[in-house]
């Protein structure tokens, strides 16, 4: 998920997934729905990644045609907002803890959704009308800072941060042919070798390596202990 941006065009007038479903008619029942159709989309992103989910591809799978698509999705922007939303899911239940600990396993949450379907990341960057899962996740996010001194701007600013740091190491998970502990255990001895010519890099990663490596977990956690530090910073320098 991403904060919407107003120079970013609507994938219908008011977005497809907001719509309610046209009442039943007499006649044949629609060989299709919304729901079947996101459905056979997910199974191909799953399968074969986002590159194959084609209008076309889609509509092969459900043994119809492209143009029968189009009366339930007016356009390939509503389709990718509908996977979106079925990547998604439900966010996590705010924890009693406080505010902290409630964005931190929201941001943990998102990270593991992602992570289990990493093309839903791409769709979180293209332009659409967020759906009703997205902002269901807004507010749960939102909720958390309730009553820190921010504005709404602020408060929508940071989870655009903990959003973007999260989906940018399901990024570079997926993204990347070589594990991370390979691409180190790689380029340590390299490093070493021209340790005169980077020697912070070489000292770093060798530091690294002996600690065992960071992993995608522990990244996420450093980058989001920071942030919410920051915050917490700035909210005590407010109410002093």
């Amino acid at each position: 998920m991403t904060v919407p941006e107003t120079n970013q065009a609507p994938a219908s007038d008011a977005g497809v997934l907001w719509n309610t479903p046209a009442p039943a008619r007499r006649g044949p029942k629609p060989r299709h729905t919304r729901e079947s159709i996101t459905d056979a989309a997910v199974a191909l992103a799953n399968a074969e990644g986002l590159d194959a989910v084609t209008m076309q591809r889609v509509a092969a799978d459900l043994g119809t045609t492209k143009m029968a698509l189009y009366r339930y999705l007016p356009a390939r922007a509503d389709l990718d907002a509908a996977m979106l939303d079925r990547a998604l899911g439900a966010p996590p239940s705010r924890v009693p803890e406080g505010w902290e600990q409630s964005l931190t396993a929201w941001t943990r949450a998102l990270f593991a959704r992602a992570l289990e379907r990493p093309w839903s990341v791409e769709l979180a960057q293209r332009p659409h009308v967020p759906g009703p899962q997205e902002l269901t996740w807004y507010e749960a996010g939102l909720e958390a800072t309730v009553g820190l001194p921010l504005t709404g701007g602020e408060r929508l600013d940071l989870l655009a941060l903990l959003s973007g740091h999260a989906l940018s190491l399901v990024r570079q998970q997926a993204g990347s042919a070589t594990p991370e502990t390979d691409l180190s255990t790689r380029l340590t001895p390299l490093l070493a070798a021209h340790a005169d010519r980077f020697p912070q890099t070489a000292a770093a990663f060798a530091e690294a390596a002996e600690d065992g490596g960071s992993g995608r977990d522990e990244a996420l956690d450093f980058g989001v202990q920071r942030v919410l530090a920051g915050v917490a910073a700035l909210a005590a320098q407010r109410s002093a």
